[in-house]
């Protein structure tokens, strides 16, 4: 290589380095949206979109629970409460709070006299005894401002439909400073804000560590492997440059990092060191055949140049294929990691050479003794696979027989608990809502009010009221409600407040006589119940994080039931909502791997058939590539690991990333074949000149994805985790089987 262009390279990549630095200090962008996770183009997600233009959405809430001891109903406390509720409704987001100390229950007195009592007296003291008895055998109140224990209280702030990030980590931020403020004993926040403040920060913290973790591993992996400052220097750079011009890369084309952005920095990072590992050994190698540097440049270039194109190829491929999900996260994930792998194939390629041609062997990399120590275990699979192939292959099918039993057990019953950062407060926050009110899973009914029909009609109030009986009939759904709890709330009000008239009208008259109440509440304070043309209306629920398998079995059954006894003459039902639009992912997962993968074995066969030009080769390379996919699934099944949306991307990654040493093996192989060498002799070489290699790499691979485990996000986590065993299950099923099937199918 000329060294004035050298100097260009160098001078371009410095240009690049910078335009990358500036671009992310100044357009990084994180998010996190429910909505990403929404299976695109699904009916049913076309019909939830509909269907909140005419409601609210259903998780624009925000819930404080604040604990007193011995219980809440103590004047001291509820005056701090009530100061708060009104502070609250000065945040930035609010649209509205409300509290036990700001709820008024209706008194009716006919004909004309009607009046208002405060649901707690909390300037009474003497009152709160009988406020307390009466209160927690009240559904309005229990469960939704108030725990069944009576010992916590809770603050509903409505915000807006949709919040930009940085007003919602303003919201979050100002309300725990202010909470911190009133010393309440404790307290725990729930709701879409502080998901979207908290797991962002959560993206960052885990971007960061990831990057520093990765970048401390791999500097340790290259000081062991290359022991000269030198070599070390070079590999670094190329592993370093390959992030920041991603991020770079991410920042200009406004990109924004979600909930799987931790596995960016490690990809890059694996994928770049494999690349240069396999440049840097290899020009090593011919400079000590005593080639020039130009000339081990241009051998380098053009024997692993071509292979490694190849695997970085199969592995964006590998990627490439998450874009076939309809779930936005996995698609985009998919996306940027096939270009990331591409950006660092093209500063290993260019960059790499470039540097390389300034330094002689010695100076890049030490001379050891272990080389023995390789060829010997080599040698011992060469000898192996060819003296026992019949072992091998019972071994293998009897493998695959018990990999095909765990993947009959992958379960796709995920908890949304799977995805909040472990031990943190947020998650502690989840868990204390789950376990003392009704949880944070919306479940919603739509309604459609058929042709001659209206929403406030006595006949359709009256199969709205049959569907909510059949949901608080479960144990796990709680917080029923719908416009037939405005009539309840009249009857209740007709009745000096009493709780236990809190009922729908039993007879047709009452009703009517309520309806002429009903019409002069204003139409916006209805808007979350009914739309404005009276022809669809909403029965909300909260149901607790039981699985999305269990929750659908609970929709299936109140569909079953709405078939079953409502009358569709009168009106008609569908399932909706966040928590359902969530759910269907694991619909879409399984069709997804099933498609993305068979798009991938595709794309990869094709290169496999442009490379090697022989049909059996390609065969050869797929076989022990599908192995790891086999490990991958029996080992979620086995282990009890749900299938969600996180933990579906393992598939894709394995795949592309297994598949390269395969082609490192076969390319090789192919090569000495090429020279006219003998299958067992072009066999032997491969094993001895690139088994050592594949092990290196996979042994970089293995620890760079069990940098995942120093992770908060349970997904990240059991992703390293089954990447890492699954990469080495990859490297056995190369060294095992391919020589088994080059023999089977190759002859001569």
């Amino acid at each position: 290589m000329k060294g004035d262009f050298r100097y260009w390279i160098i001078a371009l990549f410095v240009a690049l380095s910078l335009g990358s630095a500036v671009a992310l200090v100044t357009n990084l962008q994180f998010s996190f949206d429910f909505q990403q996770f929404f299976p695109k183009g699904d009916p049913d997600l076309v019909f939830f979109e509909e269907f909140q233009e005419n409601f609210e959405a259903d998780d624009n809430f925000l819930l404080v629970a604040i604990e007193n001891k011995p219980d809440i109903f103590d004047s001291v406390f509820l005056n701090k409460l009530h100061e708060f509720t009104l502070r609250a409704d000065t945040l930035p987001g609010v649209t509205g709070t409300q509290s036990i100390t700001t709820l008024e229950f209706p008194v009716i007195k006919p004909p004309l006299f009607s009046m208002t009592v405060p649901a707690v007296h909390r300037d009474d003291a003497s009152r709160l005894a009988g406020d307390r008895a009466t209160l927690l055998k009240d559904e309005v109140v229990v469960n939704r401002l108030i725990s069944k224990d009576g010992k916590a209280a809770v603050i509903v702030i409505k915000n807006l439909n949709k919040m930009d990030q940085a007003i919602a980590e303003d919201f979050i931020d100002q309300l725990n400073t202010m909470a911190k403020e009133y010393n309440f004993d404790d307290y725990h926040l729930l709701g879409r804000a502080n998901f979207q403040a908290e797991l962002v920060r959560m993206q960052k913290r885990e971007l960061m560590v990831s990057i520093g973790i990765s970048s401390i591993l791999t500097m340790i992996i290259m000081i062991l492997l290359f022991q000269r400052k030198a070599g070390v220097t070079i590999a670094m750079t190329a592993i370093g440059l390959s992030i920041l011009l991603f991020g770079g890369y991410m920042a200009v084309f406004g990109r924004t990092f979600t909930a799987l952005s931790a596995l960016y920095p490690v990809m890059m990072s694996i994928v770049a060191t494999s690349d240069v590992v396999h440049f840097m050994s290899k020009y090593v190698d011919e400079l000590r055949k005593g080639l020039s540097k130009n000339e081990a440049i241009r051998i380098t270039i053009r024997e692993i140049g071509t292979a490694t194109l190849l695997t970085s190829l199969t592995t964006a491929a590998g990627f490439a294929s998450l874009m076939t999900s309809k779930i936005p996260a996995i698609s985009e994930f998919g996306f940027n990691a096939a270009i990331g792998v591409l950006i660092a194939y093209a500063i290993v390629l260019v960059l790499i050479t470039a540097l390389l041609s300034f330094f002689e062997a010695d100076q890049l990399i030490k001379e050891g003794r272990g080389q023995a120590f390789w060829e010997g275990w080599m040698n011992w699979f060469y000898k192996y696979t060819k003296e026992q192939s019949r072992k091998v292959a019972i071994g293998g099918a009897v493998a695959t027989i018990i990999c095909i039993v765990g993947i009959s057990m992958i379960t796709t019953n995920y908890k949304l608990e799977s995805n909040l950062p472990l031990r943190k407060k947020i998650t502690a926050d989840y868990h204390y809502f789950e376990k003392t009110f009704a949880g944070f899973r919306p479940l919603e009914i739509a309604v459609m009010v058929q042709d001659g029909y209206d929403t406030d009609d006595y006949k359709v109030m009256k199969e709205i009221e049959k569907i909510e009986n059949k949901l608080a009939s479960y144990e796990n759904v709680q917080n029923v409600s719908s416009i037939t709890s405005l009539y309840k709330g009249l009857n209740r009000a007709h009745n000096a407040n009493n709780v236990a008239a809190y009922t729908f009208p039993e007879s047709k008259g009452k009703f009517k006589k309520y309806q002429r109440y009903a019409k002069r509440i204003p139409p916006q304070t209805l808007d979350i119940l009914v739309s404005r043309d009276k022809k669809t209306a909403r029965i909300s629920s909260s149901v607790l994080d039981i699985g999305a398998d269990n929750v659908k079995g609970i929709s299936e059954s109140v569909m079953a039931f709405t078939t079953e006894n409502i009358d569709s003459s009168v009106i008609q039902t569908k399932m909706t909502g966040t928590s359902l639009m969530l759910d269907k992912n694991a619909e879409y997962i399984r069709v997804s791997l099933i498609t993305g993968l068979a798009m991938a074995i595709v794309i990869v066969s094709i290169l496999m058939a442009i490379l090697f030009q022989n049909w059996r080769l390609v065969i050869i390379s797929l076989v022990p590539n599908v192995f790891p996919l086999l490990i991958a699934g029996a080992l979620l099944g086995y282990f009890s690991i749900e299938l969600e949306a996180g933990v579906s991307v393992i598939f894709a990654i394995i795949f592309g990333i297994a598949v390269d040493d395969t082609i490192h093996f076969l390319s090789k192989f192919k090569l000495a074949r090429n020279k006219g060498l003998s299958v067992d002799e072009a066999m032997q070489i491969t094993f001895v000149e690139t088994g050592k290699a594949i092990c290196l790499t996979t042994v970089i691979l293995f620890f760079g994805f069990l940098v995942l485990l120093f992770s908060t996000h349970p997904p990240s986590i059991v992703v390293g985790l089954l990447i890492a065993l699954t990469l080495v299950s990859a490297l056995f099923s190369d060294l095992f089987l391919i020589p088994i099937l080059i023999r089977f199918f190759i002859k001569k």
